[in-house]
């Protein structure tokens, strides 16, 4: 969609998959890519993504985003059950691999840049090549397999230290590992700042020796599909300004609580709420 040569430097750097998810209500577009691009759009960030899909794939939707497509013979494409017992998931497609040289060089420099698979979809050695930009990783499409009809299960991640000790944080559910605590252990052992989401019970940040718990505000839940990447982005954008994890894990836990209360992208703050929250946060620092 742009020429590699020409690309303008920008804010927010989203590498992953956009996919296309199969809802009662039809295909929508949906993965990390999706709603990490629209989260920091709003927060008012020149966003850059950098996906593999079929050309036909409508991304209208990002529009003000600057994306590099590389062309795939199929979407990555998810069908989403949510049960008392958690979600089960199926795949029904994974578009291409993107690698290194998918990634324009103006963008080696972007402040912040988010590892976001969904399918195992992004090369390791990408995460090498930012050495001056915050570096988050949402690590659950490198944590996943899937069966041959799709069914999604939990996998190991033999290529972690490759990817987690070159990053900054990381962003994980508890669900993602299937409540594996000795999984949890490894990774804040690989990584300066970890982060594990436990939907309404909140989440546990590990940094620096110290592990705090922050409880996110009671809300009515329509939808969760998303809350963890807008949770995942709204930490990243808020400790590349701050350097401080557990101001940034109380401002990511207003907007993913927020997030829950409508259906899929439509979860996505907008800029209002993004000023809301952050005035809020502000507030409770200077109380």
């Amino acid at each position: 969609m742009h020429d590699l040569a020409n690309i303008t430097p920008v804010d927010y750097l989203i590498i992953g998959h956009v996919t296309q998810d199969l809802t009662q209500q039809g295909p929508v577009l949906g993965g990390t890519a999706s709603y990490a691009a629209l989260t920091a759009k709003a927060v008012g960030l020149r966003v850059g993504v950098v996906t593999s899909c079929r050309a036909d794939l409508d991304l209208g939707l990002f529009n003000g985003a600057v994306i590099i497509r590389k062309d795939s013979q199929q979407n990555s494409t998810f069908e989403n059950i949510y049960t008392p017992a958690g979600r089960i998931q199926h795949v029904h497609g994974v578009a291409d691999t993107i690698t290194l040289a998918d990634i324009p060089l103006a963008w080696r420099a972007t402040p912040v840049v988010h590892l976001g698979p969904i399918a195992r979809e992004i090369s390791p050695e990408i995460a090498q090549a930012f050495p001056d930009s915050i570096i988050g990783v949402t690590p659950q499409g490198w944590l996943r397999e899937w069966d041959k009809n799709g069914r999604v299960s939990f996998c190991d991640w033999p290529d972690a230290d490759k990817v987690l000790t070159h990053a900054n944080i990381a962003v994980m559910s508890i669900e993602d590992v299937r409540g594996n605590e000795e999984v949890v252990a490894e990774f804040a052992g690989l990584i300066p700042i970890l982060v594990v989401t436990e939907g309404a019970a909140g989440a546990r940040i590990y940094w620096n020796g110290d592990v705090r718990i922050i409880r996110p505000p009671k809300e009515i839940e329509i939808d969760p599909v998303g809350a963890g990447d807008i949770f995942a982005t709204s930490f990243f954008i808020r400790y590349q300004s701050t350097r401080d994890p557990w101001e940034s894990a109380r401002f990511a836990t207003l907007l993913a609580a927020n997030s829950v209360t409508r259906k899929t992208l439509s979860g996505v703050p907008t800029k209002e709420e993004v000023n809301r929250f952050m005035t809020e946060i502000i507030e409770q620092i200077n109380l």
